[in-house]
Formats: C-alpha cells, structure tokens, sequence
C-alpha cells in the first residue's frame, strides 16, 4: 500500500512550488489561469512570495512529489478560507492523493481558526462538484464568471462550501 504523506512547504522549498507548478501548467493548462509561459521564468524572489501569500501543502506518495494544494483567505467572507491550484501529478490520479489533500487543507484551515472553507468548481463540471461533495462540501448562492476560459466564455463557478465548525451558514 502507497504511503501519503501531506505538509505543508516551507519558503525554503520554493523550487519544489516552482517545479510542481509548472508541471501542473504544462500538463493541465486548461485548469489554470496563468500559463506555463507566464510563469516560467519568474525569479526565487517570486516564488518565495508565493509561498508567504498562502499555505501550500504537497502530497508525497512512496517519496515523491504528487500533488498540490494551496490553502488562501476567501475575498469578502468573514473567516472563510479557500482551496485553489489543486493538482494531482496524472501517474497518481485516483489514488486518493487528493483527497488528502483536501482531508489535511480542511484541517490546517480549522486549527487557523476559520470556520469554512470554499472550493469553487465550474457549474458544468460534474466530475468536480461531485468530488466536492463526497467531502461535504454544498453549493452555495455565490458565483463569479469562470476564471479559466475553455468554452464560450459564458461559463460560471461557484463556491462550494465546508463549514469547519458546528455553525452550518453559508456565504
């Protein structure tokens, strides 16, 4: 059985987020909104920043790297805090590396102290909000227009929500 292990990165290790990111830019491009070539040749200076902005967590599964999962504060929610950037390296895909990588961001968000935490999915991407779902998490009323655009440009997400306290409310 694949031992995984989750942490979260340090700023020291910003050529580990370097690496893991631009894998994820070029082998999913369509599920991020910056590019493999914007991002490429960003300076250490970058990528140190990245890391002091939100927290990163890695899935390491037999000693390697296998996904990434950046943990950040919810614009306009009192205490809310949001998952964005998941990515599974495809050679680990459905083997439960994101889910523990979920599992472990909602309990680095509890013990921060917010009481919910925010997935926002496409509202035409079952696959997703199924997989929200399976952890608890319920759609909300809030949507924004779609970040990435890979259709007609009418496509919207919403905001699933994970209450990590004994108070259900919403946004």
């Amino acid at each position: 059985m694949t031992e995984i292990v989750v942490r979260a990165l340090t700023e020291d290790e910003w050529e580990l987020l370097r690496s893991l990111r631009l894998n994820a830019l070029r082998e999913s491009p369509d599920a991020f909104v910056a590019s493999y070539d914007d991002e490429a040749d960003e300076s250490e200076d970058f990528w140190r920043a990245r890391l002091s902005r939100s927290r990163r967590l890695v899935a390491e599964a037999d000693g390697e790297a296998a996904g990434l999962v950046s943990i950040g504060t919810l614009d306009g929610v009192d205490n809310g805090a949001e998952f964005f950037g998941l990515w599974v390296a495809p050679q680990w895909r459905g083997r439960s590396i994101a889910a523990n990588l979920v599992k472990s961001g909602a309990t680095y968000a509890a013990e921060q102290g917010f009481d919910r935490i925010a997935y926002w999915v496409g509202t035409d991407n079952g696959r997703a909000v199924a997989f929200a779902s399976s952890f608890g998490f319920r759609p909300t009323g809030r949507r924004r227009p779609m970040r990435v655009q890979n259709g007609d440009g009418d496509e919207e997400e919403i905001a699933m929500v994970l209450p990590l306290t004994e108070d259900r409310r919403g946004f």
